[in-house]
């Protein structure tokens, strides 16, 4: 029952994070589709606003790791 509970807690760890990233990507490529219509030369600020909710999965694919292996 341990191994269940854990395996579930690292599912959501991940799977939580994921679905935050999602949304925030989704607001951010709406408004910088928006920027690059009226503004093209924010192309290379956009990218970057675009890859840094990336990193709440990653943190929590990491989460996840130490829930599983330690």
């Amino acid at each position: 029952m341990e191994k269940v509970l854990l395996g579930f807690a690292a599912a959501l760890a991940v799977g939580l994070c994921a679905i935050a990233t999602g949304l925030a990507q989704s607001r951010i490529g709406s408004a910088g589709a928006g920027t690059l219509a009226e503004k093209p030369e924010l192309t290379g600020t956009i990218i970057i606003l675009l890859a840094i909710p990336e990193t709440m999965v990653i943190l929590g694919f990491v989460v996840a790791a130490m829930i599983l292996y330690l």
